[in-house]
């Protein structure tokens, strides 16, 4: 069986418990593996060179330009992006193959089937929430901010039905680290843009995104998990308020 031509590129960070299972999910099917590892302390880069074409060390800075940079590495123009925790489903492999046969578009947006523990979550607005994962690499960059990078294409994009497995989460434990360290980022990105944001707005923000993900997007249909997730949706605007305010109160007295 020919492979496709397509350079699947995985960003790693201590991901031995999942690197396995994402590598092993492409293959044999994609033309080139590249794994990119952020400076990883366990496994991650001893199991990846059992599967990867190419294992490279890069620190991650900013992660738009980190992404930027590992997808230059590439030696085909079409690039499949993924994370460690995430694996390409038969139907998706499939898909891709149909649709870089004959296709003029320039990227394509694929939905994420994401789980928390053994849920898949299909409510609250994270299903099929797709995402612009395969693309030209000479068509496509994000933005080079450390925190959301926006994604910027030259030309059309087309919409994929299959999905990339996203278990990321493995507990409500995992969630919320993330969801702190998130926010973290949020809050210096606005920081160093010179956002300005209020308290007022800030609440607005806070009590909208619970009722838009739990009642507007039905996230009540996942049942406590769909809670949780409206709740850290509000959590994280709020929270990002509170480390920006933070933030610029150490950096006044600094200047003082």
């Amino acid at each position: 069986m020919d492979k496709v031509p397509v350079s699947v590129v995985v960003l790693t960070k201590n991901e031995e418990v999942n690197i396995i299972d994402c590598l092993s999910s492409v293959k044999g099917w994609a033309d080139e593996i590249i794994v990119v590892d952020d400076e990883s302390k366990d496994k991650t880069v001893e199991l990846a060179n059992e599967y990867a074409d190419k294992v490279l060390l890069n620190k991650m800075k900013v992660e738009g330009a980190h992404r930027n940079w590992a997808y230059a590495q590439a030696r085909n123009e079409w690039v499949l992006s993924l994370d460690a925790d995430e694996q390409v489903s038969p139907e998706l492999k499939n898909e891709i193959d149909r649709a870089l046969a004959d296709t003029d578009c320039v990227c394509f947006s694929i939905p994420l089937r994401n789980f928390i523990g053994k849920h898949w979550v299909r409510y609250g607005g994270w299903y099929p929430a797709g995402k612009v994962r395969l693309f030209k690499r000479s068509k496509f960059k994000y933005e080079e901010v450390e925190v959301h990078p926006r994604v910027f294409t030259e030309g059309r994009c087309g919409f994929l039905k299959s999905d990339i497995i996203h278990k990321g989460y493995p507990d409500f434990e995992h969630f919320l680290a993330s969801v702190n360290r998130q926010t973290t980022l949020e809050a210096r990105k606005w920081v160093n843009t010179n956002r300005k944001m209020s308290f007022g707005k800030a609440m607005w923000r806070t009590i909208d995104r619970f009722f838009r993900a739990f009642i507007g997007k039905k996230g009540y249909k996942d049942g406590l998990v769909g809670f949780m997730v409206a709740l850290f949706a509000s959590w994280y605007q709020i929270l990002s308020y509170a480390k920006y305010r933070q933030m610029k109160q150490e950096a006044s007295q600094i200047e003082k």
